[in-house]
């Protein structure tokens, strides 16, 4: 009885059915309830649907539990005095399977096999569907087998792929809609590895490839450092010169004179002039041989004997100048100066 409209039925998973119709086009002024039984003998048991489906503040559907294989419904008026719209139906023809649980996927090599458990109830009525795609791939490409598991090959191990299953329900045999499940989570492999999408795709650079980078690194920054720190030594000492330590070049001065500076001074004036005639002896000593050996020479007699004076700095205030004289005189001869005598031989001269 009533006019026919049109109904959409879901038995999901054979748990929860869900009937909605469109009230606006069919009851446009008027808000309708809804009846449903299990029943199939004559005397049926009608139920009110106690979880309405709303569009607009309108009764739209009713989503209520599956208790049996056979279902009939009843669109009525507000007060359910009237029946506008009925229906009997097959309750398992309608059913939505739920997304396939504990997805796995085992890779060898360029094959991939996907399986799920297997449900438990008429899994022979489901087909598992694989699709997949690379991130070169604008269109999804598809693989069905039976449940529970899929397989494919020829999967190239450099690119990345998206992976995505669900689970189909047979049609006609099994159902009068064709109804798959939901896609189970979307997931991202790259020759069998596990990725969280496929824009982090670049493969994994080896631990000793990390190491050495970070090492070189730290070695660069090291380098910097001291060519940094050498600049700015530099730049320290021409603006800021170092003063020099007096305590280094004058050390006897505060170590062995305990600062008299002049005692330091006596002792240094000692020491330039020591050093100065040392220094010109060996002249006066390499002068006279020379002339020494020419004189021998020349004259068959003897040896001559030469006096060589040399000018010295004066060492008082009076500035007296000192002679230094190098008496050289012919073997076992005797040298007078200022009233003293000296025994001479060819070896040997006396400084004064």
């Amino acid at each position: 009885g009533g006019k026919a409209i049109n109904t959409t039925i879901i038995n999901f998973n054979n748990e929860k059915m869900q009937i909605t119709w469109a009230t606006r086009e069919l009851f446009p002024n008027e808000n309708v309830s809804f009846f449903y039984t299990f029943d199939e003998g004559k005397h049926k048991v009608w139920e009110p649907c106690t979880s309405y489906l709303m569009d607009q503040d309108y009764n739209s559907g009713c989503l209520f539990k599956t208790e049996g294989p056979t279902l009939a419904i009843s669109i009525r008026n507000s007060n359910g005095s009237e029946e506008l719209f009925s229906k009997n139906l097959k309750a398992d023809f309608y059913i939505k399977p739920s997304p396939p649980e504990n997805v796995t996927f085992f890779w060898e090599e360029d094959t991939v096999t996907v399986s799920c458990n297997k449900p438990q109830r008429n899994p022979w009525c489901l087909r598992l569907e694989l699709q997949y795609k690379s991130k070169f791939d604008k269109e999804w490409q598809s693989r069905t087998s039976k449940c529970c598991s899929v397989g494919e090959q020829g999967f190239d191990p450099r690119k990345c792929y998206s992976f995505r299953v669900r689970l189909r329900r047979l049609v006609p045999h099994c159902n009068v809609v064709k109804y798959s499940s939901e896609w189970e989570a979307e997931t991202f492999w790259m020759n069998g590895t596990l990725l969280d999408s496929c824009d982090d795709d670049i493969t994994p650079q080896p631990k000793t490839v990390i190491v050495l980078s970070c090492s070189l690194a730290v070695l660069l920054m090291m380098l910097i450092l001291l060519i940094l720190l050498c600049k700015w030594q530099r730049v320290h000492m021409s603006i800021l010169p170092a003063i020099p330590d007096p305590k280094y070049p004058l050390a006897d001065l505060f170590n062995d004179h305990n600062g008299n500076l002049q005692e330091w001074l006596d002792k240094n004036d000692h020491v330039v002039l020591q050093t100065k005639l040392e220094y010109e002896e060996p002249e006066s000593i390499t002068e006279a041989e020379i002339q020494q050996e020419d004189g021998k020479s020349n004259d068959k007699q003897g040896s001559l004997e030469k006096i060589f004076t040399f000018s010295g700095a004066a060492e008082n205030n009076d500035g007296k100048e000192a002679e230094i004289a190098c008496l050289i005189s012919a073997p076992n001869t005797t040298a007078p100066f200022a009233g003293f005598h000296f025994l001479m031989n060819d070896d040997m001269y006396v400084m004064l």
